[in-house]
């Protein structure tokens, strides 16, 4: 498995972890790097370097398209980095990848995010219909 390194505003990247782990169990090689409300662009970037210095290949996930975490990540990708990174992270993505990853299998990342979504009202809707 490549390991994930997730980046988000605030401890949603430590707290999506914590949850992850209390269904799937520890995962050391989820990482985590959090941009707290005092730092800015630099702050982050150095401690997204301190994390990712003990990786040799790994994949960023990031909460949101165009903040300032995945931004900061994307500039070092368009600086020559070789980080591979999606944005809209999710936990039934990385479920989905640790899953694929015990299997041996690969896994579609943005399949896997998009998967998690569900109308609950209309899957329900649809059961009703099925058991008349």
């Amino acid at each position: 498995m490549r390991p994930l390194v997730l980046v988000s505003h605030g401890e949603l990247c430590v707290e999506l972890k914590k949850s992850i782990e209390m269904i799937m169990g520890p995962q050391p090689d989820i990482h985590t790097v959090a941009l707290l409300p005092n730092e800015g662009q630099a702050e982050f970037l150095q401690k997204f370097e301190s994390v990712i210095k003990k990786l040799d290949d790994f994949i960023v996930l990031a909460d949101l398209y165009g903040g300032t975490p995945c931004n900061v990540v994307a500039k070092e990708i368009m600086a020559g980095k070789p980080y591979h990174l999606y944005a809209g992270m999710n936990m039934a993505m990385i479920i989905g990848y640790l899953n694929a990853s015990m299997l041996g299998e690969t896994c579609d990342l943005k399949k896997e995010a998009t998967a998690g979504i569900v109308d609950v009202n209309l899957a329900l809707k649809d059961l009703l219909h099925t058991n008349e």
